[in-house]
């Protein structure tokens, strides 16, 4: 069999010095990231790595100008010990959240510290605009950079949460048909020639369980499902701690499926907006909800405990649905609506499903703070770039 050969003719055999350098220098570029700054100590404890070997690792990693040092650790007896950060200027991305009425984004350096962050409403680019959606992603981008003094090539990575989800066949955004202007072929290879960096586009719903995994309420499980109840409705489903897509990144679409109660979907993944008009979302949307209270907000509505238990009942019952197929160890519920009913609809929720369910997985509100799919976003173009900017091989 034929082997791979480098540059310098040496055959690519697993490994070698210098792919073990590399591993190790990974290693102690994720303990920087994760813990921030540390000793030259601690590193060592941390990967195992013996003292010399630290020592010509963070000298490496110093020259390559990935990591300086942060000042000395003081309160413990003998010297002070040198502290070690990554250099927050190697790299930067960018993560936003679309929406109908426009989008957010939020620049951080490479450690995840934000530096800048704009709000674009959609009603501010003019419809003329030939390419009205990418104008308005990058004026977004633009201006959380210039907040920062940073330029299109500080960054390393964008990624962009968008309600629906990109078919892996066609690239085609689907299931939204309420953000005209996403749905181009080409819309992702556009914005990432304008910007300069790879972008990646996610659903929105799919960001926000990966912000549960990071930082939330889904950290202890790698088998879960988050049900999204907000002006729109989805869930993310992780088994084995990998997200479950579908053949078209559809999965997770519970908006659109069939439960008692609500009235048949009859539009397709790509139908108008009039079409959707029936199944899950039809009855525990925020929409829905306020409706229901004659305007009132979620917070007040929900305070209503005949409401309460009204929305309990139609939850439960799509949780059902759900959980019976999936068997997940938890559900995390999330969204306008779980926030605006809190633990006393879980409660609720949770004694609907008694008899309805056999498995009865574990029932969570989420506590995350700001925006869950931005922290998302910010999660999977912070992996991304440093897959390439901590990369030494």
């Amino acid at each position: 069999m034929a082997g791979t050969t480098p540059s310098n003719g040496s055959p690519g055999v697993p490994g070698t010095p210098r792919v073990l350098r590399a591993m190790n220098d990974r290693a102690a570029l994720d303990l920087l990231a994760a813990h921030g700054p540390l000793t030259r100590t601690r590193i060592g404890e941390l990967t195992g790595l013996s003292k010399p070997t630290t020592s010509q690792l963070l000298s490496r990693l110093e020259s390559a100008g990935l990591v300086r040092t942060t000042g000395r650790q003081s309160g413990r007896p003998g010297p002070n010990a040198v502290l070690y950060e990554i250099d927050p200027a190697v790299g930067h991305v960018a993560a936003l959240s679309a929406d109908p009425t426009g989008i957010t984004a939020l620049v951080s350096d490479i450690t995840g510290r934000e530096v800048g962050r704009r709000r674009i409403e959609a009603d501010s680019v003019s419809e003329d605009v030939r390419h009205r959606t990418a104008q308005l992603v990058v004026e977004a981008v633009d201006g959380a950079l210039a907040k920062a003094g940073l330029g299109h090539h500080d960054l390393r990575a964008t990624v962009i949460g968008t309600p629906g989800a990109i078919d892996p066949h066609s690239g085609q955004l689907r299931y939204a048909p309420h953000l005209p202007g996403w749905h181009s072929r080409t819309l992702r290879a556009e914005l990432a020639e304008v910007l300069g960096t790879p972008v990646t586009i996610e659903n929105d719903v799919n960001l926000a369980a990966i912000a549960e995994q990071y930082e939330g309420a889904a950290q202890d499980n790698d088998n879960f499902v988050l049900v999204w109840l907000d002006e729109g409705v989805g869930a993310a489903i992780v088994l084995g701690g990998v997200l479950l897509r579908g053949a078209t990144g559809g999965a997770g679409e519970i908006g659109y499926m069939p439960v008692p109660g609500a009235p048949l979907l009859r539009g397709g993944p790509d139908s108008t907006p009039e079409a959707y008009r029936g199944g899950f979302e039809s009855l525990v949307s925020g929409a829905v909800v306020r409706e229901r209270a004659g305007g009132r907000t979620l917070t007040e509505a929900l305070a209503d405990p005949a409401a309460r238990d009204e929305l309990a009942g139609h939850i439960a019952t799509g949780l059902a649905a759900v959980v019976a197929v999936v068997d997940p160890e938890l559900v995390v519920l999330s969204g306008q609506v779980a926030q605006a009913g809190g633990e006393e609809l879980r409660l609720r929720v949770k004694e609907e499903m008694t008899g309805l369910a056999l498995p009865r997985p574990h029932l969570r509100i989420s506590e995350l703070d700001g925006d869950p799919i931005l922290t998302g976003a910010l999660r999977t173009a912070l992996t991304q770039a440093r897959d390439t900017v901590f990369d030494t091989a």
